[in-house]
C-alpha cells in the first residue's frame, strides 16, 4: 500500500514513493487524465540503468504515445507485470496496482528536489504541463 502523503512528483506528472534507496515510480492522476484511454505500456528491462529524467516507459493511450520519465536515477529492479495484460490499470488506479516501476535509486537525495503534493497540486493549477 503506498502512502500517497509521502509521495514526490516531477514536473513530467511522474510519481515517486520512496524508503531509503528503493522506491517504486507511477504516473499521476492528472497525467492518466491527460492521457485517456492506456492500450499498451512499454516497459523497461529489469537491470535497465536510468538517469533521472531519462525515458524510462512509453505509455501508449488511443489518442498518441507518451514517454514517461524516470524522477530519479537508479536502477530498475522490477517492472509491473500486470500492465502487459491490462494497461487500464494505469488510468483506474495510478497509485496503487498501475505502479510502473520500482527501482534501486543511485543518489537518493534525487528525491529531495522533486514537489511534494501540495506543491505539485499548485504547479498543476498554474498550468504546468
Amino acid at each position: 500500500m503506498i502512502d500517497q502523503t509521502q509521495l514526490k512528483f516531477s514536473k513530467t506528472h511522474e510519481w515517486l514513493s520512496s524508503d531509503a534507496d528503493l522506491a517504486i515510480v507511477g504516473i499521476t492522476q492528472h497525467a492518466q487524465e491527460e492521457i485517456s484511454d492506456v492500450v499498451f505500456v512499454e516497459l523497461p528491462k529489469v537491470g535497465k540503468s536510468v538517469t533521472q529524467g531519462e525515458e524510462i516507459a512509453v505509455v501508449e493511450s488511443v489518442k498518441a504515445a507518451f514517454s514517461i520519465y524516470a524522477p530519479v536515477s537508479g536502477m530498475v529492479t522490477e517492472i509491473n507485470e500486470a500492465l502487459a495484460k491490462d494497461p487500464g490499470l494505469i488510468n483506474r488506479s495510478p497509485y496503487e496496482q498501475g505502479w510502473i516501476v520500482r527501482m534501486k535509486l543511485k543518489n537518493p537525495a534525487e528525491a529531495e528536489g522533486l514537489m511534494d503534493q501540495k506543491q505539485y497540486d499548485g504547479w498543476v493549477k498554474g498550468g504546468g504541463h
